[in-house]
């Protein structure tokens, strides 16, 4: 997640999965739970444009951008898992 602090992480964290809930449709996993898929989001995005080889810039747009993309791949891997749309 690049050079930002922890309250920064935290609070892309929460925008990501907020707005992964909000673009998947389910009720989302309350504060703590949207705000794990984020980070864990904001990972896997960097990870998977790493793989890519595909570098960007943007600041906190271009990041809360890529870890919702990575929440909404972990939302949709958790709902073929478990056959849940929450």
């Amino acid at each position: 997640m690049g050079g930002h602090g922890i309250i920064a992480t935290l609070l892309i964290g929460l925008i990501a999965g907020w707005l992964t809930g909000k673009i998947m449709r389910g009720s989302g996993y309350g504060i703590l739970g949207d705000m794990i898929i984020g980070i864990l989001g904001a990972f896997l995005g960097g990870w998977l444009l790493g793989l890519l080889h595909i570098a960007g810039s943007g600041g906190w747009v271009y990041t809360i951008l890529v870890a919702t993309g990575g929440a909404i791949i972990l939302t949709l891997l958790y709902r073929l898992i478990t056959g849940s749309r929450s």
